[in-house]
């Protein structure tokens, strides 16, 4: 094998992981999207907890859902008060790293005794 095709060959090796690069980055986007998806579900049930434990607690549903979860992420929570329970729905918007592209919200609910 000639100096001239192995030089060839090495420039069609470049040019063949230049194509697959778009595959590898759409691949690793992917994975980092279904794990801020994972994430934000989490987050959701811990603030839908800490919002029924706060409830529960006389405290603001709201407040207790905020600080439950990360800073980076929007929560909103509403409380339900049935008999001597209340039950508390945390939302929380899922965030995306494709711009245009809405995942939704996670919702989770938690359910806590009133403490009298």
């Amino acid at each position: 094998m000639s100096y001239d095709r192995k030089v060839r060959d090495r420039g069609q090796v470049a040019i063949e992981y230049l194509g697959f690069i778009p595959i590898l980055i759409l691949v690793a986007m992917a994975g980092v999207q279904i794990g801020l998806i994972a994430y934000t579900a989490q987050q959701a049930g811990t603030a839908a907890r800490a919002g029924a434990r706060a409830a529960s607690l006389e405290n603001s549903a709201q407040e207790g859902c905020t600080t439950a979860v990360s800073d980076w992420l929007s929560v909103t929570c509403s409380a339900a008060q049935a008999g001597d329970e209340v039950t508390v729905t945390a939302t929380v918007a899922i965030p995306s790293i494709v711009p245009g592209w809405d995942f939704g919200d996670a919702n989770k609910t938690a359910t806590m005794p009133l403490d009298h």
